[in-house]
């Protein structure tokens, strides 16, 4: 299978690239994103989704079967321009829909977000539930899967993805999303040994580690489309305050200091999303299960940062 990945550079891209070309060959699989950056080797393309014609070329020229697209503006960051966030994230997803489509590509591969859940939402909800989101970002991700269940329909376009939490990675920072402050309370607990959350020490989310994330793509990539009941599934590694993520930095470096100052902004997006996700349907329909919990997420990431970020401070 030839597949393209839109967003390629990002937080998930950087490490599912890698993961798809050791799963389908390194030539089948084309890195995408609208500058080249990073340690992604080719296949690689400059590609920006708000141009079709672009896209369409890339399909065309790469014989594309598949595409994951991850090109999108995460919450917290779009908040401060809601009109880009709108454009790339729906414009974007409405040309590679129309480009899958008109180009017979197999498969379409989109993450969702917790961002689709909004305060009305009841804990722990499953893969249908209320959608009354109150960011952009996670307005803009119910029409993303609004229009794949759409393009599925109406058109047999085979459109699915992990709707996922909070991620949390050590190789390639994230990028404006509301659960950062659970990757950055590593990289300065390594460097300074200390760390002020934006969230209050009660808020808590769910949350996956970047191994389970990959797995969660590749086990649904793999899944027979007659298996699957819905086309976007919840999936969940862990759900932990972050209180107890620093009570848990403190088990491997006893020193480290937490303080608590709530980003006004950030909480109240923090403070409209479920506590935890029930994810039981992606384990019934194609073997989903997470791998890593708090501690031995906690563990790697700590070890990881320590060997790459020596002599940073």
């Amino acid at each position: 299978m030839r597949i393209l990945v839109t967003g390629a550079t990002g937080q998930i891209g950087s490490e599912l690239v890698p993961a798809l070309r050791e799963v389908y060959g390194r030539d089948n699989v084309v890195a995408s994103s609208r500058r080249r950056h990073g340690s992604l080797g080719d296949p690689f393309v400059e590609l920006d989704v708000l141009r079709r014609d672009e896209l369409e070329r890339v399909v065309r020229d790469y014989k594309i079967e598949a595409i994951v697209h991850l090109a999108a503006v995460l919450s917290a960051k779009g908040e401060q321009d809601p009109a880009l966030a709108w454009d790339v994230n729906t414009n974007g997803t409405i040309n590679v829909l129309e480009v899958a489509r008109a180009n017979k590509v197999e498969m379409v591969v989109i993450p969702s977000s917790i961002a689709v859940y909004g305060p009305e939402t009841p804990d722990n909800p499953g893969d249908i539930a209320v959608m009354r989101p109150k960011t952009i970002y996670g307005i803009s991700k119910v029409v993303t899967e609004l229009l794949g269940e759409y393009y599925y329909s109406r058109y047999g376009l085979d459109v699915r993805g992990p709707r996922l939490p909070g991620v949390i990675s050590w190789k390639t920072p994230p990028g404006g999303g509301t659960t950062d402050y659970a990757v950055e309370a590593f990289y300065e607990a390594v460097k300074r040994r200390e760390y002020t959350f934006w969230v209050r020490p009660d808020t808590r989310l769910p949350m996956i580690y970047m191994p389970d994330t990959i797995r969660a793509f590749l086990l649904l990539m793999k899944a027979d489309s007659s298996s699957l009941t819905v086309r976007f599934y919840n999936v969940q590694g862990m759900s932990f305050t972050a209180r107890e993520l620093a009570d848990t930095i403190r088990k491997f470096i006893p020193e480290f200091k937490a303080d608590f100052k709530p980003d006004p902004l950030r909480q109240r997006i923090a403070d409209s999303w479920p506590k935890s996700i029930d994810d039981s349907r992606a384990r019934r329909d194609w073997g989903w299960k997470p791998e890593w919990d708090l501690e031995s997420m906690a563990r790697d990431m700590i070890e990881n940062l320590r060997r790459v970020l020596v002599g940073s401070g």
